[in-house]
């Protein structure tokens, strides 16, 4: 078995699996603030059609080199809510 590693590691690309250990999508972001150490979730990709969904970091159970496991099924991943990025803040002048 693979030793874990920081979410900080995680790459666009990296396999996402389910509870039973299939493979249901790879990672298209990483969703938190690296400079405050806060892991938020992932976008991940599950076809080639389609956005990206999201899974929230309490779902995530190991992260190791190149794969990423969480705790839901293949179906429960294929219900999950679209990734809706945020629009980048806009800063106001006094």
């Amino acid at each position: 078995m693979a030793n874990p590693v920081s979410w900080l590691l995680i790459e666009r690309g990296w396999t996402v699996a389910a509870s039973d250990g299939s493979d249901v999508g790879t990672v298209d972001e990483l969703i938190g603030d690296t400079g405050k150490d806060i892991f938020n979730g992932l976008a991940i990709s599950i076809g080639l059609l389609g956005k990206p969904k999201y899974v929230a970091a309490e779902r995530v159970t190991s992260i190791t080199e190149g794969r990423v496991e969480v705790d839901l099924s293949p179906d429960a991943v294929s219900e999950l809510d679209e990734h809706d990025p945020q629009p980048p803040s806009e800063q106001f002048r006094a």
